[in-house]
């Protein structure tokens, strides 16, 4: 039993540090889209922090908003997804 908590405890400690990454990417790859680089560069920079991961852009409003999803392997077996999203003003600096 001690040893269960101990790995649930690690991947959930894992995905918690996935998902901070994944968000400052996600956050970098909104930017860089809104001073006008490619699609391709924002989803460099999001796979580059989680491998795996699948990003989605969107624009509305005056602002892009990139969102990315990924699986986080937990103990094994078992298995998280995470989500995140981040927007930046369309043509900012």
């Amino acid at each position: 039993m001690v040893v269960l908590t101990l790995l649930l405890g690690g991947g959930a400690l894992a995905a918690g540090t996935r998902q901070v990454a994944m968000q400052d990417a996600v956050a970098d790859a909104a930017r860089l889209l809104a001073r006008g680089e490619g699609d391709a560069a924002a989803s460099r920079t999001v796979h580059r922090a989680v491998a795996g991961a699948q990003t989605s852009v969107g624009r509305h409003d005056g602002l892009i908003c990139v969102s990315a999803e990924a699986v986080v392997p937990i103990a094994g077996a078992l298995t998280l997804p995470i989500r995140t999203s981040s927007c930046a003003l369309d043509g900012g600096l």
